[in-house]
Formats: structure tokens, sequence, C-alpha cells
């Protein structure tokens, strides 16, 4: 069963995500008091923690929010999800609309490590259902892409 292992918050552009007990997202906003929430495409961040293992697995010293995301998952291919796929994370619905980002020129983790997970395996959502996410969630596919 897929989980959300933690949620993160940056209050501010530039600094590191850090974990919250819970995060509040709203419709054509993303998380309420993330410095990244608009009403655009990149409303909420995804990386599964078993991809953060893969650079764990490297001697990396990697807490949640490392890799600027802000809903840490476990037991859920997230990159394998094709755009449109909708997901209910707890009681909130999110559909992906992106995979993947370019990292801000060589990031830090990819400047130490040689390689960033987040180019490839995470994944971007808007909120189509408001509510609160925690630590614990359940997350199911409810609606895959045609």
């Amino acid at each position: 069963m897929a989980e959300v292992i933690a949620v993160c918050i940056s209050e501010r552009k530039g600094v590191q995500k850090h974990p919250v007990p819970w995060i509040d997202v709203k419709k054509r906003h993303g998380i309420a008091g993330d410095a990244h929430a608009d009403d655009w495409h990149r409303q909420i961040s995804l990386l599964a923690d078993e991809s953060v293992d893969t650079m764990r697995a490297a001697g990396l010293t990697l807490p949640p929010g490392a890799f600027a995301e802000n809903i840490l998952t476990r037991g859920i291919e997230l990159k394998a999800l094709a755009v449109g796929t909708r997901l209910r994370v707890g009681q909130t619905l999110l559909e992906v609309t992106q995979i993947g980002k370019e990292c801000h020129s060589d990031c830090a983790i990819k400047r130490t490590a040689g390689k960033c997970v987040m180019p490839t395996e995470g994944i971007f959502a808007v909120v189509l259902e408001e509510g609160r996410i925690q630590s614990g969630d359940k997350i199911t596919v409810e609606e895959a892409a045609p």
C-alpha cells in the first residue's frame, strides 16, 4: 500500500524544505504557507523515498525535503505515472502535470553525488480537491491518464 512518508514546505524561496506535521492544500493554489504556492502547473512536488534510497546508498544523509519535494512517498512508482494521472492522497485529489524538472544549475546534491533524482524521478501535481495531507495518509491511483 502506498503512503505519505513526510510532508515538507519552505516559507521562502531559495531555502531547503523542511518536514512539518501536515500540509493544507488549496485548489488553484497548492500548499498553504509554502513559498512556491501559486496558480500554476507545479503546485506540489512528490518524490518516492525509494528514489532517495538510491542516493542514500552512495553514503549521503538526506532528510525529507532535501530534494525540495513537498510530499515524500513510499510504495508507489511515481516516475512511471503519466501526466494526467489522478492520485487520491488522504482525502485530497491531485493530478500529475509534469514528470521531472531541470535542477537549478548543478544543485548541491548533484555536485556532491554526481547525480540528482529529482530531474527524472520527481513529479508535480495540481490540487483538484482540497484538504489536509500528513504522514501515514494512503495514496491510490484514482484515475489514470488515457
